[in-house]
This record gives C-alpha cells, structure tokens and sequence, in this order.
C-alpha cells in the first residue's frame, strides 16, 4: 500500500478557502510553530499568592542599585509595586482633608478669634513657646516654625516683644491664621491663650444595626469606588471604635458632593482583605451607642480617583470633548468620551516615574526602607520643581539623553489645559525642572498631523510618536534645540495607546484594520490572519489591545477583544523570524517579555499575575489544570482528488520531549470529505468511518484507522496535564477506491 507523507507550510492561513489553502495550517488554538513544525505553547504558573484590585493593563520591570527587583503593576484602581510576592500600594494621594481650628486669644482683655485657613508651611506646631508682634500692616497672623508671628490692624503703633506661655493644641503643618474682631492703640501687653479647640471637617454617622457610616465632608470630590484612609478619628461611642475607623475604606457610594457611605470593618491591612482581586471585608455592625461623630481632629487622606475599566465611545450630538471639530457637525462614534484607565512608567535612575492616561505625573524614589510604604508623589513636589506638567497622555525618560518627556501634555503657559499634541521635556538630569531657560535643555515641540497623540514608542536610535492619522520619529538633536521631529508617515491608524511593541529597532503596530511594521519605513504587514482577526472584533474596546513581545520565540503578540467580548479573550501572533501567523484565545491583560525576570509575566483578567513559558498546564487553577492546544490542516487531496480512496492507518511523526505525564500522548483525528464545500462525513451504514481519531504515545509505530473520502483534514490535539508535544512530518497508507 501507498504511504503518502504530510507536510504543511508553517503557519495560518485564513485569507483563503480551506481546500484553496491546501498544503497549509488552517486553523490553532495555544500552538506555536517552531523551525516550521507545530507544538504546543508553554503552561503559566502563578507568580504569586497575591492578587491585586482592579485590571492590570501595564507592567514594568526594573532593578535598583541595590540590587531589588521590583515589578510596576498599573491596574485600573491602583498601582503597586510587587516584590517578594507581596505588592505594595504606592497609590499617589490626591488630597488630604485636615481638621479646621479656631484658637481664642485674648489681648488685653479683648476676646479674639483665630481661623485657620488654609494655606500650609513646614512644622506642626503643639506649644507655643513665643510670641512675636509687629507693626501693624493688616489683619493677617501667620504661625511658622516656633515663632507666632502676629499682625494685627487698626493703627497698632509701639508693640512690644513679649513671651507667650500656654498650649495652642493641633495647629496643622504650614497654617496661615487671620485675627480679627478688636482694636488697640499703644503698646501690647501680655497675650495669653483663654482657650483651644478645633472642629474637624468630617463627621462620621451610623445607623443602629447597620455597618453602613455616612461620611460627611464638604466637596470630598471623590468617586464610587474611591479609597480613603481615615486617621486622628475617635471612636463612636459603640462597636465603632477608633481602630475600626482608621485604616484604608473603599468608597461604597456617592450620596452628593459633600456625603458618601464606607462599611465599617474588622481591621486589617488591605492586602489582606483583597481576596481573588475583590475588596471583600468583614462588616462591623454598629450599635445603639455609636452616636459620635469621629472627633474634632479626623484627618483623611483620598488616593487619585479610579479609572474606568471599559472605553466608553460617543454616540449622538454631543458626544466627545465640547466644540471639538464644526459646529453642527455629528458626533463622531469612534470618539472616545471615557478613557479606559491605562498607566505609563518609566525609571529615572532606580526611581520610577508614573503617569495615568490623560493625568498627572508622579514620581516614586526607591531608595526607602521595606517595606515598601512610601508613595508616589506628584512630580511637581519634587524640590526645586519648576513648571512641571499637570497632565499628560503618556511619559517616556529618553535613556541615551536622560530628559523626562511627555506627550499630549498641558504647556507651560496654560497649567491644567490639555493640548492633545503637545510634546514637552524635562531639563537634561533633571526631571523636575521643565521651565525653558537659557542654561537648560528642557523645551517643548508641537505635532502637526492628526488630532491627538495616542502614544509613543522608544527603540535605540529614536522615539515613534502616534497621532489618530499619523506616525512622526522625535530624535535628539542636541543645542539650541533639544530635540526634533519629522514626519514619518499620513496614513496610518492605530487600535490603542497599549498596541506598539518595540523589538530591538523595529516596531510593529495593530491598527484599526492593518497591521504595521516600521523598519526605517513604514510598511504594512502582510497577514494571513487579517480578515479572521477583523472580522471578529469588538472595535470599541480597542483601547484594551495590548501589544507584547516573546523573544524566546521571536514573537510579537497581540491580545484582543473578539465581537461578542467587552474584554480580552483571543490573541494573535506575528513570528518575525519565520514572517508567519498564528493565533488563539487566551485572556491576558498586559504582558512584559523576559528580561529581569527569566519567563514573560502576564496579568489576567482573574486579577494575578502569572509566569508563562513555565510548565505545560494552567496554573490558574489547584491543581493545575490541562490546557487544551489543537493544530488543524487544511484539506488535502487522497490521490489526484477526483476519486473515492480509503485510509488504512498512520504512521505518527511526534515527539514528547519534557512531558512530564506518565504516559504523554495526544490525539490525531482524520476528517474526510466528499466536496470542498461539504460537510465533514459520518459513519457509514458500512462501518467505514469519516473522522476517525486515534491517540499515539511517543513509541506509537502505527495506529489503525479506517476512513474514506476525497479529500481530508489532519488535526493533531491534546488536553491532558503534563504534556506538550511538537509535531513532525506523519504519514498515511491508502488504498485507491476507484469509485468517482
């Protein structure tokens, strides 16, 4: 008999019909293709026990000069830094609400009345030792340091200094007071304290029988789902106790701008209550006793608000950023109203900076003691920071010249107004130093293309900066002008802020219905995937799109929304080095290749992070579960194709290298059909099979097999943990039929 051995071209092509494609793969799921042989893709074990609030969609990874490695994981509700398996909340702070105080005094007799305002200097002051007056110029006092002193108007002439004996209780760091309510002539004699209080600006309410406490505090400006750490609270008379109410709260809901609800909790750290990535903690309920209100001296302390964890794009009049385009003129469904909350981060040396899309920049320095509880903080804080953007679409530190850049920012002269294709960057080394001036090297450039910028994309030689319509290169050029761009392309788009990967110096892009690659030029790339990819795609959530590479594999992969999926579910793979396709479904929500760390590390949709390349199974699960990996043929003539013939058995081509299985195999199943366009065959009333499905192990000779048709499909499968397998070149027997 016959044997006819199967070779196929390595890679997926769905660009044409199955028996068009013949001779090729048509179709994968968690398969690879290496030297051009097919195999099953790595398992992923998790990185950690722990898992983080919110979505991850940005991963970064560095080292410190002392050599601690720490990962960045930017999520859609925090940002933390894992190291040692535990991750760090470095959250930057968006405002702290102290206590308000009013101090009475008394001057010669005369009750006064000091009200805290709200402008803050360097010390917190508990006693006042001494006391300084001045000549009269208003009716301003300002406290700083040890020293009080005191401005008071009304034609004051002749003070005196004199010393102050008593307590001024709690009086805030940097506190500017107003004294007002008297006048005097002459010398002042001694001032001396009558009384201290303070009212905090946060009233805490509960309900008997409830773990629901009602916040009340003026312009609070956060949002649902907020977090806030409460401090300086006493308890409520109750169950509530002061312990309960300060630590870190999730806000349950916005009543109105001046109220929102927390639920009262057991203590404990956030970490340990962030459980498969949900805040799940253990109410406590208040009794008939918590009638307080939390004290006088409640401080609270409010992380930047969350971000949206879905892209929310215009629809109708309206829509969209306000008189952008002509009055008129319909809204544009591809604008996006809401952006999904992506991070970008970079390092300064060993420090990180952050920035939230379209928000600010934050600056982390690394050299702290663990563990790790300091947080980022706004980059303008930094000291001697000078007109340091407020907002920005993204941020890169350029590595060969070291200047903080950052796109789609405000301009110096307009703090706080978002110019979508503004370009500015920091002095040279100085990353809190943004004013232009003659003796330093910071500066800004404008893109002229497009309507805004989506991101940027560093490579060795330049940065890729992309607009909605455009792609320009930015290089340094050194003095007068820092850097320069150029245009690089009109006609190009781009899914997402998240869909460049850079890959030594060439960069490959996903667009709205195009994949790209620069290499000096820009080029589409050619897909044999294309239109399976686009034509099951959920276009608007593209944002979601994460671009990533394997270098272990010399792949660029990208993973993606499918139609019916608000979230990630498939990716697709570009191998540059053998320039073929494949794909698969698999839920991963940003991904960072080898490089500190020995595997790629990924983040899922479950809320961990995960090591891949490790193992062969899912390790999402305990125990680790099977991961099913299937490789499909396009059809295949029996013969000249024109006639009926049967298959008697195959010959297996496959290895099991590295399984861990006791006894590894994988199944290799045989379709036959009539017709192209047919359907796959069933059992005849003969017995002679249309699919027929075999298991072979990796001394398997042969398996027998009996099916007839005119054409056929190979597909080659397993779902059993601890096995991978790569496929070679098997062979069938046949038996001409001689029936047309």
């Amino acid at each position: 008999m016959p044997l006819q051995k199967l070779q196929f071209r390595p890679g997926i092509d769905r660009e044409t019909t199955s028996y068009t494609n013949e001779g090729g793969w048509y179709d994968c799921d968690k398969v690879r293709f290496r030297q051009g042989m097919p195999e099953k893709i790595g398992g992923w074990t998790r990185l950690s026990s722990n898992s983080f609030l919110g979505s991850c969609r940005a991963l970064h990874t560095w080292a410190t000069l002392s050599l601690n490695n720490y990962l960045g994981v930017g999520t859609s509700q925090k940002y933390y830094i894992e190291e040692g398996e535990a991750f760090f909340d470095i959250t930057p702070i968006r405002q702290i609400t102290d206590t308000l105080k009013d101090i009475s005094i008394s001057v010669e007799g005369v009750e006064a009345t000091a009200s805290v305002g709200e402008t803050t200097v360097e010390v917190n002051l508990e006693t006042v030792t001494g006391l300084e007056a001045t000549t009269a110029i208003g009716t301003v006092g300002v406290i700083t340091n040890q020293d009080m002193t005191v401005v008071i108007g009304n034609g004051l002439t002749g003070l005196s200094m004199f010393t102050l004996l008593g307590d001024v209780d709690m009086v805030p760091d940097n506190t500017t007071v107003t004294i007002e309510g008297f006048e005097a002539t002459g010398t002042l004699g001694y001032v001396v304290p009558s009384s201290s209080t303070s009212d905090s600006q946060i009233d805490f309410s509960a309900t008997d029988g409830s773990s629901t406490i009602n916040v009340s505090e003026p312009d609070h400006g956060a949002v649902l789902g907020d977090f806030v750490t409460f401090s300086s609270a006493v308890g409520l008379g109750g169950n509530i106790t002061a312990d309960i109410l300060n630590q870190e709260y999730k806000i349950e809901s916005i009543v109105n701008d001046n109220n929102y609800t927390i639920i009262a909790r057991e203590v404990a750290p956030l970490s340990d209550i962030t459980v498969d990535g949900q805040y799940t903690p253990t109410p406590v309920l208040a009794n008939s006793s918590d009638t307080g209100d939390g004290g006088r001296a409640t401080t609270a302390n409010y992380q930047i608000n969350i971000g949206i964890d879905s892209a929310v794009f215009g629809d109708g009049w309206g829509a969209g950023v306000w008189s952008r385009g002509a009055w008129g003129s319909a809204a544009d469904v591809n604008v996006v109203t809401d952006t999904l909350r992506l991070w970008s981060h970079d390092n300064f040396g060993e420090d990180l900076i952050i920035n939230v899309i379209n928000g600010g920049i934050y600056y982390w320095d690394a050299s702290q003691q663990r563990p790790l509880t300091k947080r980022a903080v706004q980059l303008s804080d930094l000291a001697g920071a000078d007109g340091v953007p407020t907002i920005a679409t993204k941020i890169i530190v350029s590595d060969v010249d070291r200047h903080v850049i950052a796109f789609g920012c405000d301009s110096f002269a307009e703090p706080g107004v978002q110019d979508p294709l503004l370009i500015r960057f920091s002095d040279q080394e100085n990353p809190a130093v943004w004013r232009p001036t003659a003796t330093n090297t910071a500066g800004d450039l404008i893109i002229s293309r497009g309507s805004k910028i989506v991101t940027a994309q560093e490579t060795r030689q330049q940065i890729l900066v992309f607009t909605d319509k455009s792609l320009h290169a930015m290089q340094y050029i050194g003095a007068p002008f820092t850097f320069g761009v150029s245009m690089l392309s009109e006609n190009i788009t781009i899914s997402g802020a998240k869909a460049a990967v850079a890959i030594e110096d060439v960069v490959y892009w996903m667009g709205l219905d195009e994949f790209y690659v620069y290499t000096g030029a820009v080029q589409k790339l050619p897909c044999t995937v294309k239109d399976y990819v686009f034509s099951d795609f959920n276009f608007e959530q593209r944002e979601k799109v994460i671009a990533s590479s394997n270098s272990s594999f010399s792949e660029a992969w990208w993973f993606y929304p499918s139609a019916n999926s608000s979230n990630i579910d498939k990716y697709v793979v570009f191998n540059y080095q053998q320039n073929i396709w494949y794909y698969g479904s698999l839920a991963r929500t940003a991904w960072i290749d080898r490089g500190i760390n020995s595997n790629p590390v990924a983040a899922s949709p479950d809320s961990y992070l995960y090591t891949h390349e490790s193992g062969f199974d899912d390790g999402s699960t305990n125990p680790a579960s099977a991961i099913t990996a299937y490789v499909e043929s396009s059809q295949f003539d029996l013969g000249e194709g024109d006639s009926f013939a049967f298959v008697r058995r195959i010959i297996p081509d496959i290895t099991f290298r590295n399984s861990t299985a006791t006894t590894p195999s994988a199944d290799m199943t045989l379709k036959a059909r009539n017709f192209p366009g047919g359907n796959y065959l069933q059992t005849s009333d003969s017995g002679i099979s249309r699919s027929a499905s075999v298991p072979v192990e990796q001394f398997t000779q042969d398996a027998n097999i009996r099916i007839r048709g005119r054409s056929m499909t190979l597909k080659v499968s397993s779902e059993d943990t601890g096995v991978t397998w790569r496929l070679g070149s098997p062979r069938i027997e046949i038996r001409p039929d001689g029936r047309r």
